[in-house]
């Protein structure tokens, strides 16, 4: 699943990098700690966080991953912004709690 396909199916906003929405998908990752995301999310994955800050691209440029999904209605700060559009990583927006958004994507990835 490319990430054009997750945003129509869940709903999501595409707030920046939209150029980079034909990318594919093949896992997720939830957390708002930076260093674990740096540890253990995998290359194509989905990172799912209330993080809004710079450093979440550099980390989702540094682990090649697909997109990053805001939770709970948060909005990325203007240089996260920029960079997302820079790096070609779709941010996504969502309204709805990590817990929840995370099991949608995970039946849609494994359903």
């Amino acid at each position: 699943m490319d990430v054009s396909e997750l945003v129509t199916r869940l709903g999501l906003i595409v707030i920046g990098g939209e150029k980079g929405l034909d990318r594919e998908i093949t896992g997720g990752y939830t957390s708002d700690l930076l260093s674990d995301v740096m540890g253990h999310a995998r290359s194509g994955s989905v990172w799912i966080t209330l993080q809004t800050h710079k450093n979440v691209m550099a980390i989702a440029s540094l682990k090649e991953l697909s997109a990053i999904v805001l939770v709970k209605g948060y909005q990325p700060e203007a240089d996260m912004l920029v960079q997302s559009n820079i790096e070609g990583i779709p941010v996504l927006g969502t309204e709805e709690e990590a817990f929840e958004i995370s099991g949608k994507i995970y039946k849609h990835l494994n359903g």
